[in-house]
């Protein structure tokens, strides 16, 4: 049990938002991904802060950090290591690589080949590499928060599926409203460089606030009420691909951690609710072709909207 959960969450929402300004929701989703033990996604188009919250974030717990910045050049071994052969022992020896610290940043991942790509899917997945037929624990606890831009800028290479779903949450930082973009403009007081952050958080608090989270109770009708939605999406004719097994396990532990945050040791529908669309909307394939009232149904936010709008709250 670690001691005043709430405290130690809010210290580290209010030491992230003295960089980040005016995304209290974002920062949130970021401490869930954590707490859950999930890997986040952030994408959105250039300049509006990606980089600088997956810093922010980094730099505010007491863990080992490393940034990889992801190009259409970078090979898996730049990521996970390689064997390199010792000339004093005459042995070949494993060169641990970036991916190899507590919280790993994986700048751009969209601008490098498929393959690079691949080499962080058993990292994610198993918190481990396989090199060479050696299996290598990378250390706890371990998250990847990665920022990407639309898929439509050239350069990029989009993500395969099998990528996404390894991404408990994905998040779209937006443009800030004009007062809090005056402020970034105007004060330096309020707004900081991620770079300066003191830790909030220390690993050993981490992995006890995880543990937390995945005490945190949930309901039977609750469990019911999400795989209700989990199936309904594997049965819409305006979907080619619905929601994995993996997505109903990471949006389960999602409601727990999102639960922690608001200070219950219990789960409630808004819970669920609230984490439907970053934590599905990138599993799900929508049928460009199939037409929804009138207009073709591109949009997996509002196909999801209307999944929770059909399917029934518990009581």
């Amino acid at each position: 049990m670690i001691a005043d959960p709430q405290a130690k969450i809010a210290a580290l929402h209010d030491n992230i938002e003295r960089v980040i300004c005016g995304k209290s929701e974002v920062v949130t989703l970021a401490m869930v991904t954590l707490l859950a033990r999930g890997h986040l996604l952030i994408e959105d188009v250039p300049g509006v802060g990606k980089t600088t919250l997956a810093q922010s974030f980094a730099r505010s717990l007491n863990c080992s950090f490393k940034r990889i910045q992801f190009t259409s050049d970078l090979l898996p071994s730049d990521v996970i290591g390689m064997s390199v052969f010792n000339q004093h022992t005459r042995e070949f020896e494993f060169r641990p690589g970036p991916i190899f610290a507590n919280i790993v940043v994986a700048d751009e991942i969209n601008r490098t080949t498929p393959k690079t790509q691949s080499s962080l899917l058993e990292a994610m997945n198993d918190a481990q590499v396989s090199v060479e037929n050696h299996t290598h624990p990378l250390p706890r606890p371990f998250m990847v928060i990665a920022t990407q831009n639309p898929v439509e800028y050239q350069g990029t290479f989009p993500l395969p599926e099998s990528q996404l779903d390894r991404f408990l949450i994905r998040v779209h930082m937006g443009y800030p409203g004009v007062d809090d973009e005056k402020r970034i403009l105007t004060s330096r007081q309020v707004i900081g460089r991620a770079d300066e952050l003191t830790p909030a958080l220390t690993s050993e608090e981490v992995l006890g606030l995880q543990d937390e989270a995945a005490r945190v109770t949930m309901d039977d009708s609750l469990i019911d009420y999400l795989m209700a939605i989990v199936t309904a999406t594997r049965s819409r004719p305006d979907l080619d691909l619905g929601v994995s097994t993996r997505g109903a396990v990471f949006l389960y532990r999602a409601a727990q951690a999102m639960a922690l945050v608001e200070g219950r040791t219990y789960c409630l529908p808004d819970d669920v609710k609230r984490l439907v669309i970053p934590v599905f909307a990138h599993r799900i394939i929508v049928n460009p072709g199939i037409e929804s009232f009138g207009r073709r149904t591109d949009d997996a936010k509002e196909i999801l909207s209307e999944v929770l709008d059909q399917v029934p709250v518990p009581l």
